[in-house]
C-alpha cells in the first residue's frame, strides 16, 4: 500500500513537470504576423489575441501623459529573416517601411507610460487585440532600436 502512495507521488510529479515543459515550448513557440498578414486577416482577428510585428512611423507617435495613452502607427515589414536579408538587413528593412506610403499600416493604441525605446524606425512587436474599428489595443510592447541593427550592418562603418 505504501509503494503506492510513493508510486503515485512520483507519477504526480512527472506529470506536472512534462505540463511544465509542454507549456514552456508551446509558448516559445508563439510566432507573430506582419501587418500585411493581420489586414489579410482581419475579419477573423478581431478580438483575438495575436502578435504582430511592423515598423514604428516616428511622425505618427503621439503620448497622452494624463490618460498614459500612447498611439502610434506601425507599417509592414517581412517576417521571413531570408527575405529581409536579401533587401540589405533589418535596419535598412525598417528605414524604407517608414519611408513608403504604399506599404499597409495599422494604428496602434498601448495604455502605460510612453517607452523610451518608441522611436521612428524602431521595430515593435506588438501583443494583444484587434479591435472592430481596425485599431490594435496592445497589451505588451517589444521595442528594438534601429541603431542595434546599424551595428550588424556591413555598411554601417563605411563612408565616415
Amino acid at each position: 500500500m505504501e509503494n503506492r502512495k510513493y508510486l503515485f507521488g512520483i507519477f504526480l510529479i512527472l506529470a506536472s513537470v512534462v505540463y511544465l515543459i509542454y507549456s514552456s515550448v508551446k509558448a516559445g513557440q508563439e510566432y507573430f504576423l506582419t501587418v500585411d498578414e493581420l489586414l489579410a486577416r482581419q475579419e477573423e482577428m478581431i478580438g483575438r489575441k495575436i502578435r504582430v510585428s511592423g515598423a514604428v512611423i516616428g511622425d505618427t507617435i503621439f503620448y497622452d501623459p494624463e490618460k498614459l495613452e500612447v498611439r502610434f502607427t506601425i507599417a509592414h515589414v517581412p517576417g521571413d529573416l531570408d527575405e529581409v536579408e536579401a533587401q540589405g538587413g533589418m535596419a535598412k528593412v525598417l528605414a524604407e517601411a517608414v519611408r513608403d506610403p504604399n506599404r499597409s499600416r495599422i494604428e496602434v493604441v498601448y495604455y502605460g507610460v510612453k517607452p523610451d525605446l518608441l522611436r521612428n524606425e524602431a521595430q515593435a512587436i506588438v501583443t494583444g487585440t484587434l479591435g472592430e474599428d481596425g485599431v490594435f489595443y496592445a497589451d505588451e510592447l517589444l521595442l528594438k532600436c534601429p541603431t542595434k541593427y546599424e551595428a550588424a550592418a556591413p555598411e554601417a562603418g563605411s563612408g565616415r
